[in-house]
């Protein structure tokens, strides 16, 4: 049998595609988000996605709603969001701006989970952030675990992912477990550093989308995010890897049932002429002065793709690099390449939504290798399903948070604009959003 892991924070489920690729099966998913939980559940049709808040969320909860009963979990795994510090003289994790800290480490214990994985912003190890961080361990030990120290801040473009990205790992087992190690790099970052020069370069940029046919030959990609496409280029290894052309690029996870002839997640913008020759003028590997784009580097790696603001923050467009050979800011697709989702995996139709969906989520092979060490010191084997799984309904990806709330009969979670009352208020919004269309093209899907 596969060993067990639920996802919580999990978004639109990087960490659960990793563990997955890693030899998990995700009984459940935990996501405040409705929009991101329609996307979790069109991309794993076999996991119970919970679109809620962990607060009040009992272990007990998580076993009824995923019908697993007592069966064993191996791996609880997450990225719980926290502030990492309060007043000097209070204990951090007592601070209510970080409740959902506790929380995770409250379900871990609650679910007696075999071992967890706690992912969050390299940030949280300096200065007054690290307060939290070494109450967490504290923490999971108080619960019963064992925690592997020290901690490490690992970068996804060690890990075959052609960014740079650096997130924190916490890990541990329960008690009279094996204490996981940290998985070794695997690749050199692609024309940088030459810190792990005895390993193999990454992937470059020019690998992981140059095969990809450009979004703006498609004038159906001005209405949607979906087009049959048979212009692909020759594909890198790491590309072909993303093509999902060979048994090996499922590694142990679920072949999925899709229509490779399809490019998805690309809807087109619209930039202006100005922006056009701001970033034709625009030397690869620099940042473009006005609108502050990085323009993607051809035989390097990305910046950090980030994630932009959700609607209680304003609702503003992640900044989209510039593509290399293109005067135009890349897809919701070919982001998802430089953070190594492969081409069956689909976003939210929009762009807003999908590139907050990506930044917002570990690279899955990242995910992959941390989930490997996790397994391997459970003592468990690796094994690949023998079933092909098929997507779930792709109304899913066309919900915006009124649809998606409606779909999983909830309330839609407050936004920016709910809690900030008046005309004036609405108006800045909507003058720094004219201000960004006007520099860079529509913003949104």
């Amino acid at each position: 049998m596969r060993p067990t892991g639920i996802d919580l924070f999990a978004g639109a489920g990087g960490l659960s595609l990793g563990f997955e690729q890693a030899g998990f099966d995700i009984a459940a998913a935990v996501e405040i988000d409705p929009v991101h939980s329609a996307v979790h559940a069109f991309n794993f049709p076999e996991t119970t996605i919970l679109p809620r808040s962990v607060e009040g969320l009992s272990g007990a909860d998580i076993r009824d709603a995923a019908g697993i009963g007592d069966r064993r979990i191996d791996c609880v795994f997450g990225g719980a969001p926290c502030q990492g510090f309060s007043l000097i003289g209070h204990r951090v994790l007592d601070d209510p701006r970080n409740a959902l800290v506790r929380d995770f480490v409250r379900i871990v214990a609650e679910l007696e989970a075999g071992s967890f994985v706690f992912e969050n912003v390299r940030g949280l190890t300096v200065g007054k952030h690290r307060a939290v961080l070494d109450e967490l361990v504290e923490a999971f030990e108080q619960a019963g675990y064992r925690v592997r120290l020290p901690w490490q801040v690992l970068n996804a473009a060690h890990y075959g992912v052609p960014q740079n990205r650096q997130r924190l790992f916490l890990m541990g087992v329960r008690e009279g477990g094996t204490v996981p190690d940290y998985p070794a790099a695997l690749t050199n970052i692609a024309g940088q550093s030459r810190q792990y020069d005895h390993l193999p370069d990454g992937p470059t940029v020019r690998q992981a989308i140059g095969d990809l046919p450009d979004a703006d030959g498609f004038d159906a990609l001005l209405t949607g995010d979906m087009v049959r496409a048979e212009r692909y280029g020759r594909a890198s290894a790491y590309a072909a890897e993303m093509r999902c052309t060979g048994n090996d690029a499922w590694h142990f996870g679920y072949v999925r049932d899709w229509q490779p002839e399809f490019l998805t997640s690309s809807a087109r913008t619209v930039h202006t002429g100005i922006s056009k020759r701001r970033f034709a003028e625009t030397a690869p590997g620099t940042v473009e002065p006005i609108s502050r784009f990085f323009r993607l580097p051809m035989e390097g790696v990305s910046n950090t793709l980030r994630a932009g603001t959700d609607g209680a923050r304003g609702a503003f467009t992640s900044p989209r690099p510039i593509h290399y050979a293109h005067d135009r800011c890349i897809t919701v697709r070919e982001m998802a390449r430089l953070h190594g989702f492969p081409d069956w995996f689909r976003f939210n139709a929009t762009k807003w939504h999908g590139a907050r969906q990506i930044g917002n989520a570990v690279p899955p092979p990242l995910a992959r290798a941390v989930a490997g060490a996790i397994r391997d010191a459970l003592g468990i084997r690796a094994t690949r399903p023998e079933r092909t799984l098929s997507p779930g309904d792709a109304e899913l990806l066309h919900f915006d948070l009124s649809k998606a709330s409606r779909h999983f009969g909830i309330a839609p979670p407050p936004s920016k604009r709910d809690r900030k009352s008046g005309a004036k208020k609405r108006k800045q919004v909507d003058i720094e959003r004219e201000r960004l269309n006007a520099q860079h093209g529509p913003a949104h899907g």
